[in-house]
């Protein structure tokens, strides 16, 4: 006898559930415990409950999602009852029911979600996930910990059939992955960022990273030793004040988690933009706290060729930003800023008050430089001169944050804000004067060293002075003090 998978049963408690598999789990069953099944089977189902299905939807087309995962999971139950018959007609023992729902949450899985990915991203514990090959995965987790995952797939060439299942489900004929279109760039429906690679590698690589944490503040970042008190006073005024703000740092350093905390200091009734190249804000996604937000998306163009020469389709960060300097906007978020579409940030942030941006840089004042390269590398008959007086007319404060990896002698990673540094105009040589207002302690993190020289817009806008005269900073606890993050 088969379990009617079609029966509804809540999801594991936690879990977003992209997949739609909570109606596959009946109750008292985590996923988690199921056993493992037999992935040559699981390819064997997938491929007949896909064939079914393909030429059920070709008589009768459902457009609405949550129906063909309805009708697939009734031809799946149908699959699985016809095998557990032929089992009993052979003389065997059916399939207990923990392997039966190993197997269609499997199929589940390869057929609406990443396949043997999707345990992976449903542990609320996991932070990125690197693929390179089918069998070497590597998971980085919240606590700092990097272990070795298990393989994903059977061969790279099932690997990359799962990318092209994949890129195939977002409905857009941009987001193909083949020998002619080597790079994939997805938002899977978590809001993690996928990036993947083949032919142009020896194997297919893939890259998820995950944003755990949507909902913060800065007395968040304070609790997670990002930030110190005098810190989130400072910011939280600067932003308040109008100020134009760059976050810098180095990959997976947690730039995009502090211009969220940033946000919230924003007013609600505020309208502003995030323009990225896939979501990661998900400011979006916080219509209590930013009702009036106004989120863009870049779009990858087509291989073919306008009459402009350029990708048929294609929408930039360029384009956008431009877009949003006709939107009513107070403020522009551009979740981080790579190439051209510096010179539009600069410009918005020249006329208008409380932008912010992230920029990779190795150091907070590296960052000026690196926005400056990518001024010249714009074309436009840029030059230095003019590309760092653009960039000392619009960057008010310039906030760096830096990881320090301790797990090699036993200790956490941490996260923190390093430097903030006020830039105050052009000084000799045609290059911006700045203020280190904050830097680092005798443990990296940063602390008061020097009033800004605009002090009296940060106290109009709250900022209580005294919290300047901590030359320790305000930090609750020593760096190598209390649990991993």
């Amino acid at each position: 006898m088969t379990i009617d998978l079609r029966a509804e049963h809540p999801a594991v408690p936690g879990s977003a559930d992209p997949a739609g598999l909570g109606a596959l789990i009946p109750p008292g069953l985590n996923r988690y415990d199921a056993v493992a099944a037999d992935h040559g089977l699981v390819r064997e189902v997938r491929r007949a409950v896909s064939e079914q299905l393909a030429e059920r939807l070709q008589q009768d087309p459902v457009a609405d999602p949550s129906a063909r995962r309805e009708l697939c999971r009734a031809l799946l139950a149908e699959d699985l009852s016809r095998r557990a018959r032929a089992l009993v007609r052979a003389g065997q023992r059916p399939w207990p029911v923990e392997q039966e729902m190993a197997i269609a949450q499997s199929v589940m899985a390869a057929l609406f979600g990443m396949g043997r990915l999707q345990p992976l991203i449903d542990d609320p514990d996991v932070e990125n996930i690197e693929v390179d090959g089918c069998d070497q995965v590597w998971i980085s987790y919240a606590d700092g910990r990097d272990e070795r995952g298990p393989a994903v797939a059977e061969s790279d060439a099932e690997l990359i059939e799962q990318l092209q299942l994949l890129a195939a489900r977002t409905g857009s004929a941009e987001r193909t992955f083949s020998s002619a279109n080597p790079r994939l760039h997805l938002r899977l429906d978590d809001g993690s960022r996928l990036a993947a690679m083949a032919w142009t590698t020896p194997r297919p690589y893939v890259v998820i990273r995950r944003h755990r944490v949507r909902d913060v503040n800065l007395a968040d970042m304070v609790r997670l030793g990002t930030l110190d008190t005098a810190l989130a006073a400072f910011l939280g005024a600067g932003l308040r004040a109008g100020k134009n703000i760059v976050v810098t740092g180095l990959q997976n350093v947690g730039k995009t988690t502090l211009v969220r905390a940033l946000a919230s200091e924003f007013d609600p009734m505020e309208r502003f933009a995030t323009i990225e190249k896939e979501y990661e804000l998900h400011l979006h996604s916080l219509p209590e706290r930013h009702p009036r937000v106004v989120p863009m998306e870049a779009r990858e163009g087509s291989s073919e060729k306008d009459a402009h020469g350029d990708r048929a389709g294609e929408v930039t960060l360029r384009d956008l930003v431009n877009d949003a300097l006709r939107m009513n906007l107070r403020r522009i978020i551009v979740g981080e800023v790579r190439g051209e579409e510096i010179l539009p940030m600069l410009d918005a942030m020249s006329t208008g008050d409380g932008s912010m941006c992230t920029l990779h840089a190795r150091t907070a004042h590296h960052a000026i430089d690196r926005a400056v390269t990518l001024c010249l590398a714009s074309g436009n008959s840029m030059t230095d001169a003019f590309a760092y007086r653009l960039v000392a007319g619009s960057v008010d404060l310039v906030v760096h944050l830096t990881m320090v990896d301790r797990l090699a002698t036993g200790g956490p990673k941490h996260r923190f804000v390093s430097h903030v540094l006020e830039i105050n105009g052009l000084g000799e040589g045609s290059r911006p004067v700045t203020t280190t207002v904050f830097g680092p302690g005798a443990d990296g993190r940063a602390v008061p060293l020097h009033h800004p020289a605009f002090l009296e817009d940060y106290t109009d806008a709250g900022f209580d002075p005294a919290f300047l005269d901590h030359k320790a900073g305000t930090w609750a606890r020593p760096l190598d003090h209390g649990d991993r993050r």
